[in-house]
């Protein structure tokens, strides 16, 4: 394909995953990295995307376009809302991790769990999936499960005790909704635990992945 993909991070536990993607997915797509982890914690000392987060968001979208990118893919779902603002500052596709996750939750059913495990990215998941309704003309319910202990296993490396405080509850949802959505991308990890479902347990990475490869082919 032989197209560049600019990935903004807001930390670093999903970047081996979704560049290993993009290699399987489109391997003659070349990836680059821009890291600030230090988004994150002021999104979340906040409750939200601060005007702060917002001007340093846009600054990257901009940078990756005067470096080279076709494409910009936003890995944190906590700071998609700021991925729509810097649309409008930049003339390549901006295709955030947890979009096409949306619709295709909407798609599969009306009663939709949200697992989270950082605060501030259930309310921008959760409207995401309200827009994604409204467009698909769908009424939706949603369920929210929030584990903040888990994030903090997930950041201190403790990736076997993230996925034991999470499995239960996701099983505990299964008799409850129709599809289970992972906030997070680095909820990637409970995929070799989490064994045969009986509902869709959706995780953005590979969704998210698939539709920015779908988009770059569209590319001239």
């Amino acid at each position: 394909m032989g197209k560049t993909v600019f990935i903004i991070h807001t930390n670093q536990l999903a970047g081996g995953d979704l560049t290993r993607l993009f290699n399987e997915m489109a391997p003659d797509v070349t990836v680059r990295n821009i890291i600030d982890d230090s988004m994150l914690p002021e999104v979340l000392s906040s409750g939200g995307v601060t005007p702060g987060v917002l001007r340093r968001y846009c600054a990257y979208a901009v940078q990756a376009e005067a470096s080279g990118a076709d494409l910009i893919f936003s890995q944190c779902s906590s700071v998609g809302e700021a991925a729509d603002v810097a649309r409008a500052m930049v003339s390549i596709p901006i295709v955030k991790i947890d979009e096409r996750m949306a619709e295709v939750a909407c798609q599969m059913g009306s009663r939709i769990a949200v697992v989270a495990t950082a605060s501030c990215t259930m309310g921008p998941t959760t409207r995401l999936l309200s827009r994604a309704a409204e467009r698909l003309g769908k009424r939706i319910s949603i369920v929210e499960e929030l584990r903040t202990d888990a994030f903090q296993r997930m950041l201190a490396g403790d990736k076997k005790g993230h996925n034991e405080l999470l499995l239960g509850r996701i099983r505990g949802l299964y008799s409850r909704v129709d599809v289970v959505v992972c906030a997070q991308g680095s909820m990637l990890a409970l995929k070799p635990d989490l064994g045969e479902t009986p509902i869709p347990v959706l995780m953005s990475p590979p969704i998210g992945v698939k539709h920015a490869v779908e988009v770059l082919s569209a590319l001239q």
